[in-house]
């Protein structure tokens, strides 16, 4: 994407549309992607994240997705469920997430469930770690390369905050390597920044950089002691990485000195 195109319903497979909502930040990047998915000829839609509880962008979404089939949550962040409820009340869709509390009009989801509507199919993987309830939906459809949709699993930019407490980097580390055995040219549609041609070697990617953050935290314990703060070590390990992002890496880092001290 060369490119924002904020409040624009942007083609990026045969059967997955994005509109980006204009929420740019530090944890949200270029702003949330709200995802339409049907096949060609298809009245109906399924929207993945509708996005924060932003009334214009939620409207420009409704208006290009025409009938809602479903609503679907990766996860629980507010930047990509807050206006689920608004959505819903517009447009009478059910929403569906792994977490019975933002499911609404419908049953919560549930792992290696397939979904068929729009005329698309999605199955349910569930993909813990940035939050304990976050999935990726695998996305097939006739005469076209399959897809995932990742939320904040992966990004399309950058890497994944583990957001201690709820987030937890074993449960990250497995579903990283779930997503790496997913076919070669499967293409990632994250939660936030561009598309990415090749999930397999993206979570692939993304386990070399947790081991190394490992063993950067590993070195920092030798240095500091074993009983150093997640702030002492974020200084250590992070000293050059802009201070803005310090905070989301402290969470990180606590997910991490978590998984050390209990292994």
């Amino acid at each position: 994407m060369t490119e924002l195109a904020y409040g624009r319903l942007r083609a990026v497979t045969p059967f997955a549309s994005v509109v980006l909502e204009q929420n740019p930040g530090p944890m949200t990047l270029d702003g949330t992607n709200t995802w339409l998915l049907r096949a060609p000829g298809s009245a109906a839609c399924v929207v993945v994240d509708p996005g924060d509880e932003d009334v214009p962008h939620l409207e420009r979404v409704a208006e290009a997705a025409g009938t809602v089939a479903l609503v679907l949550i990766t996860h629980w962040h507010h930047d990509h469920v807050g206006g689920a409820p608004w959505f819903a009340d517009q447009t009478g869709a059910p929403v569906r997430a792994l977490d019975p509390a933002l499911t609404v009009g419908g049953a919560p989801l549930v792992d290696g469930e397939v979904i068929e509507t729009a005329g698309v199919r999605l199955q349910v993987v569930a993909t813990p770690g940035h939050t304990a309830d976050s999935v990726s939906f695998l996305l097939d459809g006739p005469d076209a390369d399959p897809a995932v949709l990742t939320g904040d699993t992966i990004l399309g930019r950058g890497t994944t905050v583990i957001a201690h407490p709820d987030g937890a980097l074993g449960p990250y580390l497995t579903s990283l390597r779930r997503l790496a055995e997913l076919s070669p040219g499967t293409v990632v549609l994250p939660g936030h920044g561009p598309e990415l041609p090749d999930a397999a070697a993206i979570a692939s990617g993304y386990l070399a950089h947790r081991e190394q953050r490992l063993d950067q935290v590993r070195a920092a314990l030798a240095t500091l002691g074993a009983d150093a703060s997640p702030a002492q070590v974020v200084e250590h390990v992070y000293a050059d990485v802009d201070r803005s992002l310090w905070r989301a890496a402290e969470l990180s880092v606590r997910a991490q000195l978590d998984y050390l001290r209990s292994a």
